[in-house]
């Protein structure tokens, strides 16, 4: 075998022939100082239509609260909700078809239930400590649900 010389090297990227090499500007670009320029105007980000809506203040009314150490029932403005070991189930007035109390057999606690618009029950049972307790929160219960489903 022979050795051969290397090819010629071809046009490949090399500096750009004289008429195309770039010149010096006269005089560089006058910019006004950073301090003087407009800021510049943006529109607000629009919100998409899916965006939660914030959560709107509940206006002021009567409301009421069992607990015990284990399960809450609060019924206020914004409807009724429970605390059952840790867990929160809310529910709006306008969800609600209807809302049904009463002492447990044994007379120990107050059971409320609420039955949803499309036919589903909950229902949390709260111990009344001591037991006269029960007796001071059925007209409570039945004044504030009163004022805000008069009809039922």
């Amino acid at each position: 075998m022979t050795e051969q010389p290397p090819p010629p090297p071809g046009p490949g990227f090399g500096p750009p022939p004289p008429q195309y090499a770039p010149g010096q500007p006269a005089q560089p670009p006058q910019y006004p100082p950073a301090h003087q320029q407009p800021a510049p105007q943006y529109a607000p980000a629009p919100q998409p239509p899916y965006a939660p809506l914030p959560p709107q203040p509940a206006p002021a009314g009567p409301d009421f609260l069992a607990v015990d150490k284990r399960n809450a029932v609060v019924v206020d403005a914004s409807g009724v909700a429970f605390e059952m070991s840790g867990n929160t189930l809310e529910f709006q007035w306008p969800e609600i078809r209807s809302v049904h109390y009463k002492a447990s057999p044994d007379g120990k606690a107050l059971m409320v239930a609420v039955v949803h618009m499309d036919g589903r029950f909950y229902e949390c049972v709260v111990e009344a400590k001591p037991r006269t307790r029960l007796q001071e929160w059925f007209p409570q219960l039945a004044w504030v649900l009163g004022h805000y489903r008069p009809t039922g």
